[in-house]
């Protein structure tokens, strides 16, 4: 994983929740470890990995403004079996 993919992740983790990630960052990241992202419907973006799906909200900023958000997002690495080393 690239020095900026695992930055991501990381920041992902973070605790307390870090709250400057960038929606993009993120779905690089998720292409990069194999996801299949789909836009749908009602600004959401669909994210298949390692035979898990979730639809995720796109944000309207360019960072996730949402701790809620961030919460899933690390939810469904945990589900995908991702997870900082």
């Amino acid at each position: 994983m690239s020095h900026k993919h695992d930055h991501t992740l990381r920041a992902l983790y973070a605790h307390p929740i870090s709250m400057n990630i960038k929606w993009a960052d993120v779905v690089k990241m998720l292409e990069h470890l194999g996801a299949e992202v789909e836009v749908v419907h009602g600004g959401r973006e669909k994210v298949k990995l390692n035979g898990k799906e979730h639809t995720f909200h796109i944000p309207h900023s360019k960072a996730i403004d949402s701790k809620d958000e961030i919460m899933q997002i690390k939810h469904f690495l945990d589900e995908c079996g991702i997870a900082p080393e």
